[in-house]
């Protein structure tokens, strides 16, 4: 199958447009046309099929859509068809926006009413959310339906949309894709939770999101030989890694089936996977119903974490069910691409550098830039904390059609240049090396009584009473801002002596710190991308008050 280009869209001298998130898609799928580019539910598919499959979707998007809004969205979970909606959008020269089937209707319903995107790509989990998502749109959409034959009577319900089945794509040989960009022209746009209760749109250039694959695919020497896992719901950045990592190199993505989500150790070891990547909250699981001996993942080479913090007896445990492969904590908000600095994990040494029992986040990628910050935007000294602020080709420049949100959190820091800063929200400090260690979340201090409290701190201190990873520190009741006390939840252990830990605990911790009481519960609740979820802790206080 023929690659062709499709300039009509660009303007303005060609070296300054950087190369599509789909490039290294295409140049793989050139290269390697008879190796897998993924297996999914068993089922393996070829550079050469995936290519083709992409190719229908954007012959067809570029043929229907009743308006071109530069994004294109897929209602999907991880599916063939999805990851075959992915480039189709990206070839036909718009950014992707993804959709989770398991959302609820109405939030699925904002995003892309607010993405603006006219075309929907949907799959056969998708499809039966459809009818409710497309009764509150206000606006037509082409709705491509590459899983159904025949889309029963949609077009009758909803006149106003139109629907392509699969038996009416287009032949995707023949089709251009576009594999330049714009300067700032959206790859993906994702949704994240906003602190109004509304979703927060992150629009990520192809530019931000290209220094990102670049710079993994060069630290982790990622070849056609790799076997890369995709656990990550596609509403969660930490699948752009794993899907553009993988074929910019011509690697096999291996997705996780939904059953094996949590517990992943057969899935590692059948699959043969050489890279794993996901958040900590799965090496507890793991953990805590032994399925991580020693020796018991020989095949992997790199073993990737990111997206909450990676506790030290986690990475212990996983170096030494891992032994071949090489443990990386990797940091980064959705608004700096994916992941931006990183800390390489040593069993020998990195307990050392590690504080309340969390591993370090380490030190930003090359061309990066950090700094830690006081309440008034000045820099502070090594080991003291404050807020971290990034900068760089990775940040992105501002939230999706919110100029209020972006100006609070996009800034100029006094003495660096004009340079336009995120500020994460999160609480860090830097040892003498530059290392950065992760203290919590700005709104994760808390008043107590009129006094400022760290929940990291407090949770560090449970931890080593309760030797187990699994607990939080909610602050509770929280009245205009401030917390009466802390109620503490904690999880993997079998017989919870209360009384010794608060003996411990008031060992370390002043008064106003030591949990008014503690609970025990069975797991911890996880959120739709598996981290824990204090929202839903501090829900169940709600209740119980009632």
């Amino acid at each position: 199958m023929a690659v062709t280009t499709d300039t009509s869209t660009l303007s303005t001298s060609q070296a300054h447009r950087p190369s599509s998130l789909l490039r290294g898609f295409l140049e793989a799928a050139e290269r390697f046309p008879e190796r897998p580019a993924i297996v999914v539910d068993g089922e393996e598919v070829r550079y050469r099929s995936l290519l083709l499959r992409a190719g229908q979707l954007a012959a067809a998007i570029d043929a229907f859509e009743p308006e071109n809004s530069g994004l294109g969205a897929v209602l999907a979970t991880r599916s063939i068809s999805a990851y075959a909606g992915i480039l189709g959008i990206l070839g036909s020269g718009k950014g992707y926006v993804p959709l989770n089937p398991k959302f609820p209707i109405e939030r699925s319903a904002k995003m892309l009413s607010r993405s603006g995107a006219r075309v929907l790509v949907v799959d056969s989990t998708g499809f039966g959310q459809l009818p409710n998502l497309l009764r509150r749109m206000a606006f037509p959409l082409a709705v491509l339906l590459p899983d159904e034959q025949n889309p029963g009577d949609l077009a009758r319900q909803f006149p106003e949309h139109r629907f392509v089945s699969a038996n009416e794509l287009p032949d995707g040989a023949s089709c251009s894709f576009v594999t330049e960009a714009h300067a700032g022209a959206i790859a993906y746009l994702l949704f994240t939770s906003g602190s109004t209760g509304e979703p927060k749109g992150v629009p990520i250039s192809h530019q931000n999101v290209r220094s990102y694959i670049e710079e993994a695919c060069n630290h982790y020497a990622v070849t056609e030989r790799d076997r890369i896992s995709q656990e990550f719901d596609l509403t969660f950045d930490l699948s752009v890694h794993d899907m553009f990592v993988c074929w910019e190199r011509g690697a096999c993505l291996c997705c996780v089936p939904e059953n094996s989500v949590m517990m992943p150790a057969k899935f590692i070891r059948e699959s043969q996977l050489t890279m794993w990547f996901s958040v900590p909250s799965i090496v507890g699981l793991l953990a805590k119903t032994r399925l991580l001996p020693v020796g018991s993942l020989p095949t992997l080479r790199w073993s990737l974490f990111c997206g909450e913090p990676l506790a030290a007896s986690y990475a212990r445990l996983w170096q030494q069910a891992a032994p071949n492969s090489v443990v990386e904590n990797l940091y980064g908000p959705t608004e700096t691409t994916i992941a931006i600095t990183r800390f390489r994990w040593d069993n020998s040494i990195s307990p050392d550098r590690c504080l309340n029992g969390i591993v370090p986040i380490g030190w930003p990628f090359d061309g990066q830039s950090v700094r830690v910050i006081t309440r008034d935007q000045r820099p502070v000294s090594n080991g003291e904390s404050g807020e971290l602020c990034l900068a760089g080709s990775q940040v992105t420049t501002g939230y999706w059609n919110d100029r209020q949100k972006t100006a609070e959190q996009f800034v100029n820091l006094p003495g660096t240049g004009g340079a336009m800063w995120y500020r994460t929200g999160d609480l860090v400090e830097q040892d003498p090396d530059g290392c950065l260690r992760y203290l919590g979340r700005v709104d994760h201090q808390v008043k107590i009584r009129g006094y400022r409290v760290e929940l990291q701190e407090i949770e560090g201190v449970l931890r080593e009473a309760c030797r187990t990873e699994q607990v939080a520190a909610v602050p509770w009741p929280v009245i205009d801002g401030s917390a009466g006390g802390i109620v503490a939840f904690v999880a993997g252990v079998e017989d919870l002596d209360v009384s010794l830990v608060l003996g411990r605990c008031r060992l370390s911790l002043p008064e106003y710190m030591i949990p008014r009481k503690i609970l025990q519960v069975r797991d911890m609740p996880l959120n739709a991308n598996g981290k824990m979820d204090r929202r839903a802790l501090a829900m169940r206080l709600a209740n119980d008050a009632l």
